[in-house]
């Protein structure tokens, strides 16, 4: 038994004991013939750092992990990292900018060995943070997705979808991020609300009868505009349709076309149409019966105009920002009497969340996934069950997208990535291979190819986790030795169709089966107001600070504690410090036992107990066990830590090492070795539960515990699960501890309500108790006597006196001379009178429809916080004023 310090310090333990069993190989699945158990982790960027996401992420998946290797399961967390195109590119250009350079000073396969330089160097910051986190992952089998094997399959994956029809080169509108120079994501899409104005436009018809009215956010389109849209059922315009108007500056004669998207209600129930930059007048466009080929388009890639396919566009425009040319065309549109009014709005705008420019709609040539045709196998999987998706609530939502989900744009126009493997040939001809040799025999010798320039999407090569990480496709076993599908996937909600449902349609393509069996969707990590977090706000945490400050396993169990399905998680910084005081109650207790003789445990079935105190403890560590089995079982974090909390904390920490003193002592009347002898066996089998149990969540402290209470013959990382065998729990033992509990809780409130000073013995007298009763409270005499400060009388109690009752007995605590009756009632009655007028103020200010619709929602939950605080004070010290009769 090593001697504990006083003070815990998880700093140098933390490090210590994540290299040893680093070191030791202990994260490596390493059972044969146990059930496996595996996870993958979302892969972080390479280019990332901790932050608070990925703390709660990784906790999560670490506590399952860790779980079920306590439970003999030979459990993998596979790990990695993406490449992040777009990040990583970024990243390396401004090194390169810093040093005077720029990328297209060298060639694509010199800036690429760049890119793997600086992954070399500099790629490894969040895997080193992951490791302070103390997340137990198969570090020796890391992967990233650009690594040989991984590659191999994208190359396979992207053929094979080419060949059998479900992948395909088209022109379609796409996220254009003119900062970057390439299609981005939805995800990599933040709308932000600016001040901006609705230009409304008058376009004549092309006869001179009259003229139509439409209004834009964007007046700089209309060069591009190829119809005007009414409303099938709009009485106004049924007239017009069919009929031609001529547009101001450019001249073109456009259609106006019938068409549900035109709102009667919105504006002047007449939109412009330009489907080569607007992602709903495409729709429009196309069921206009113009082709994508033939949409016009009037931007270039840096978003400055070009000229159109007829064209119609100014000459003295061509060139010009799109920002700077809204300038001018809408002086032009004025001088052609063009422009009828400007109204000031306040427009919602898409920003590129990396360039920070405004994006564009833009029309252009890239490759794309029939997505709605790989969604129909993760629908029936999750409609079926196959799938368990957790919070179920999410359901509802992953079918809506599914099922009306459009084609997968997968091209990106950078360097960095897994380049398209298709080469082009001069008659137009693609084709599609896994290396140039394959597409050049496919063409034929003498046909010259040129190679797209194009690399994918970093989310196809990451829907492809669950499986290329495994060996797939050169692992010629299809089970893939039992780890496909993976047990679980932890991810955030924000993610489920980016990563998640992309996870699901390549997995279920390719293998034929569900890449995980339960989805669980967290929630996101919000400003302690509820505000979402962001650099812009200046709100962010950083995990590691907090780390820093309170230990990872303080910060561990905050995430799990605060982990309620369905709902978000808003930072308290001053809850991770209650959870590092958890852990230093631990330490100290720890540090009780070892005092006392107590050491770690030898038995994983409860020792033999005659001592009720014992049996106590013993059925209370049972049911514990059997709630979090439950809990976990359900994906109940919160539910699982509040169970370890409560117990650890409360039932063994304060009240069973608190009651056990005398017996380790010899103090206690009637008590020998022999009780000391079983408590002690007791004790340090309880502890040895608790850390055994607590290991998933704080695996630093818990870890240090176990070897300071004893040689072990094995870490505690790899220990056995506790088992809950019910056949331990004494009903008779508990009621009898339960109840001197409550009875010594209800005497200790009573004294601190009555202000009777701590030092002063009272004397107690029992009214109605039963025959029961009784008994308990001489067997339990000396530890009331103790724990409550009361020592039992004869006879009736006189004068001014408290009452407790537990159960059918009342407990009178006799009060002459203790305190001053007369003057501890006034001191009670104005503070329930003051206490239930801030309950009643509060109240009237709930009940007022315009405090709630109009204050902000922070604000109302705390009046309605402060509201609860203030009416439970006013009870319990009416309670308390009513005890003293």
């Amino acid at each position: 038994m090593t001697e504990l310090p006083k003070t815990f310090d998880p700093a140098a333990m933390e490090a210590r004991w994540y290299s040893h069993w680093e070191a030791q190989g202990l994260f490596r699945p390493a059972r044969p013939g146990a059930t496996p158990f595996t996870i993958v982790n979302p892969p972080p960027n390479v280019t990332g750092s901790l932050h608070i996401g990925h703390a709660l992420d990784n906790t999560l998946q670490d506590i399952l992990v860790r779980h079920a290797r306590l439970k003999g399961k030979d459990a993998l967390w596979v790990v990695g990292t993406d490449h992040a195109g777009i990040a990583t590119q970024m990243v390396v250009e401004r090194q390169l900018n810093a040093a005077g350079q720029k990328r297209t000073d060298f060639s694509r396969e010199d800036f690429i060995a760049k890119v793997w330089e600086w992954k070399a160097e500099s790629g490894g910051q969040i895997t080193r943070q992951l490791r302070r986190l103390g997340c137990s992952m198969d570090w020796a089998n890391e992967r990233f997705t650009m690594d040989e094997g991984f590659s191999r399959a994208v190359l396979k994956v992207f053929v094979t979808l080419y060949k059998q029809g479900l992948l395909y080169r088209d022109k379609r509108l796409v996220n254009w991020d003119p900062g970057l120079g390439t299609a981005i994501s939805d995800l990599e899409v933040e709308t932000k609300e600016r001040n901006g104005q609705f230009w409304h436009l008058r376009y004549d018809l092309a006869d001179g009868s009259g003229a139509i009215e439409v209004a834009t956010t964007r007046p700089e389109t209309m060069l591009a505009d190829m119809a005007v849209a009414v409303n099938p059922e709009d009485a106004r315009y049924s007239a017009l349709i069919g009929r031609q108007v001529k547009l101001p500056i450019t001249g073109r004669l456009i259609p106006i076309v019938a068409d549900a998207h035109a709102d009667p209600e919105l504006g002047s129930g007449a939109v412009k149409i330009t489907p080569g930059h607007d992602f709903n007048d495409f729709e429009v466009g196309v069921r206009a019966g113009i082709r994508p080929a033939d949409m016009l388009n009037m931007l270039d890639a840096r978003a400055a105009i070009c000229q159109t396919a007829d064209g119609r566009v100014p000459a003295d425009l061509i060139g010009l920002d799109r920002f700077e040319a809204r300038q001018r065309i809408v002086a032009m549109l004025e001088e052609d009497g063009a422009l009828v009014r400007v109204e000031d709005r306040v427009i919602q705008t898409p920003y590129g969340d990396r360039s920070g420019v405004v994006i564009e709609p833009w029309l252009t040539d890239q490759w794309y996934v029939d997505a709605a045709t790989l969604a129909k196998g993760p629908i029936e999987a999750v409609r079926s069950g196959r799938i368990a998706v957790v919070p179920k609530s999410w359901e509802k939502t992953f079918f809506n997208w599914m099922e009306n989900i459009q084609p997968w744009c997968v091209s990106r126009q950078l360097w960095w990535g897994h380049r398209i493997p298709a080469w082009y040939a001069e008659d137009g001809r693609i084709f599609v291979a896994e290396s140039e040799a394959e597409a050049q025999a496919e063409a034929g010798a003498g046909v010259a190819l040129t190679r797209d320039s194009d690399v994918l999407d970093t989310w196809f090569s990451s829907a492809l986790w669950p499986f290329a990480t495994l060996g797939w496709p050169d692992d010629a076993d299809p089970s893939l030795a039992g780890r496909y599908p993976n047990d679980v996937l932890i991810s955030g909600f924000d993610i489920l169709f980016f990563w998640d449902a992309r996870m699901m349609m390549q997995g279920m393509h390719f293998l034929g089966e569900v890449p995980f069996r339960t989805l669980y969707l967290h929630g996101l990590v919000r400003a302690a107001d509820g505000a979402k977090m962001s650099k812009s706000k200046g709100n962010t945490v950083d995990p590691l600070g907090l780390i820093d400050r309170y230990g990872a396993d303080a910060l561990r169990f905050f995430m799990a504690a605060m982990e309620s399905q369905g709902r978000d998680i808003k930072m308290d910084e001053k809850r991770v410090e209650g959870y590092r005081n958890f852990a230093t109650k631990l330490w100290n207790a720890a540090r009780f036992c070892q005092a006392n003789g107590i050491g770690g445990s030898d038995r994983l079935e409860a020792p033999p107990a005659a001592l009720a105190v014992n049996r106590w403890i013993i059925a209370e560590t049972i049911e514990t066990v059997q709630a979090i089995d439950l809990a976990l079982a359900d994906h109940r974090f919160d539910g699982t830590a509040n169970a370890l909390y409560q117990f650890a904390w409360s039932r063994f920490c304060d009240w069973y090492l608190e009651l056990i003193k005398p017996l380790l002592q010899g103090d206690n009347e009637g008590e020998g070795d022999a009780a000391a002898a079983e408590t002690r066996a007791v004790a340090g089998w309880v502890l040895d539960q608790i850390l055994v149990l607590l290991h998933p969540f704080m695996p630093f402290i818990t870890e240090e515990l176990w070897h300071a209470l004893g040689t072990r013959d094995h870490d505690l990382i790899v220990a056995r699960w506790p088992i809950a065998d019910a056949r331990a729990i004494d009903p008779e033992a508990r009621r009898e501890i339960d109840w001197l509990i409550r009875l010594v809780s209800e005497v200790r409130a009573a004294r601190t309500e009555l202000n009777v000073p701590p030092g002063a013995r009272l004397a107690v007298h029992v009214r109605d108790a039963a025959p029961a009763t009784l008994a308990r409270l001489a067997r339990q005499t000396p530890a009331i006597a103790r724990l409550a400060r009361i020592d039992p009388a004869a006879g009736e109690a006189a004068g001014g006196a408290a009452q407790v009752v537990i159960d059918e007995a009342t407990f009178i605590l006799p009060l002459e001379g203790v305190i001053d009756l007369e003057a501890e009632k006034a001191r009670l009655g104005k503070a329930i009178a003051a206490a239930a007028k801030e309950r009643d103020g509060l109240a009237a200010r709930l009940d007022n429809p315009s405090f709630v619709a109009r204050a902000k929602p922070e604000a109302v939950e705390k009046a309605r916080a402060d509201h609860a605080d203030k009416a439970a004070e006013a009870d319990r010290l009416g309670a308390a004023l009513a005890r003293l009769g």
